[in-house]
C-alpha cells in the first residue's frame, strides 16, 4: 500500500496563507453584512414598532363606529312614509247639522276610497281632503251593510293619486306588527302601532242591529275618526279597514280592543277581486 505523505512545515505555512488571502478576500462582504446588521439594530431602537393593541382598545374602537353608524329606520316610520299619500279625511255633514269625521284610504287608481259604512251613513255632504290638500266633495258609490263598508268617489282628484298598495290577511299571524293610520278626533295623519290579536272576531256597533263577522282584532290605538282608514302590515300593506272598538264603559275612548275588516272582503265595495 502506499503510504500517506506526512504534511511539512512548508505545506503547513502554504495552506494557512491560502486561508488568510480567503479571509482578505471576504472582508469587504463581511464588513457589508456587519453594517447592515448594526443600520437594523439602531432603526429598531431609535424607532420601535408599533405595540400591539389591547382589549380595552379594540373594544373602543368598535364602539365609536357603532356609534357613528347610521341607524335604520324602524318598520313603523316606512309604513307611514307608504300609505300617508293615499291617506284621506273624510268630514260629513248630516240633516240635524251633526258634524262627523272619519278616514278613508285610496285603492285604485281610478280614485275609489274604502271606508267606513258608518263614518257616510245618512250624510248630506261628504267632504274629502287627501294628502296633498286638495278639497273636493264625494259620493257613495257602493255599500257593504253586512260588513260596514263604503266606497266613495271624489267630485276632482289631486294631480298626483297614490292608490294603497293591498296585502294578503290570510298571510298574518297573531302577535304580527299592526299599524293605523287616521284621524282621531281629526288629528290628520295619526299613527299607532301594536299587534294582531286574534282572527275571526265577532262585533256589533252599538248604532246598529247587524253584527259583523270575521274580523281581525288589533290592539293598536282606535279613537274615533279612526274608523275607515287602513290597518297596515309591517310592508305598508292595507291588510283590513278599521270598523270599530269595545269599551265596557260605553265610552268612545280605547282600551286595547280594535276591528278591522279584512281587505280581501272589503275590496268588494270597490269592485276589487276576491283573494
Amino acid at each position: 500500500m502506499p503510504e500517506t505523505p506526512i504534511p511539512t512545515v512548508s505545506s503547513w505555512r502554504a495552506r494557512l496563507n491560502l486561508f488568510s488571502a480567503r479571509l482578505r478576500s471576504l472582508a469587504p462582504f463581511l464588513a457589508g453584512v456587519l453594517t447592515v446588521l448594526l443600520a437594523l439594530w439602531l432603526y429598531n431602537l431609535l424607532l420601535p414598532g408599533p405595540r400591539p393593541l389591547t382589549t380595552q382598545q379594540v373594544n373602543e374602537a368598535i364602539a365609536s363606529a357603532m356609534a357613528s353608524a347610521t341607524p335604520a329606520p324602524s318598520y313603523s316610520s316606512i309604513v307611514y312614509q307608504i300609505i300617508h299619500p293615499s291617506l284621506v279625511l273624510i268630514e260629513t255633514e248630516r240633516p240635524n247639522n251633526e258634524g262627523g269625521l272619519g278616514s278613508g284610504v285610496v285603492v285604485t287608481a281610478e280614485g275609489d276610497i274604502l271606508t267606513s259604512l258608518h263614518v257616510v251613513a245618512g250624510a248630506e255632504t261628504i267632504t274629502l281632503t287627501f294628502a296633498d290638500g286638495t278639497r273636493t266633495e264625494g259620493v257613495v258609490v257602493a255599500e257593504q251593510p253586512e260588513n260596514d263598508i263604503a266606497a266613495v268617489r271624489a267630485a276632482q282628484l289631486p294631480e298626483v293619486l297614490v292608490p294603497a298598495t293591498l296585502g294578503n290577511p290570510g298571510a298574518l299571524r297573531v302577535g304580527d306588527e299592526a299599524f293605523v293610520v287616521g284621524n282621531p278626533f281629526g288629528l290628520y295623519g295619526s299613527m299607532s302601532a301594536g299587534v294582531i290579536s286574534g282572527f275571526e272576531r265577532s262585533f256589533k256597533p252599538e248604532t246598529s242591529e247587524r253584527t259583523l263577522e270575521g274580523l281581525i282584532q288589533v290592539d293598536a290605538a282606535i279613537n274615533p275618526g279612526n274608523s275607515g282608514g287602513p290597518l297596515l302590515n309591517r310592508y305598508g300593506q292595507v291588510v283590513g279597514i278599521v270598523t270599530g272598538i269595545v269599551n265596557p264603559t260605553e265610552q268612545e275612548v280605547f282600551i286595547g280592543i280594535g276591528f278591522a275588516v279584512p281587505i280581501n272582503v272589503a275590496g268588494g265595495a270597490a269592485g276589487l277581486p276576491s283573494y
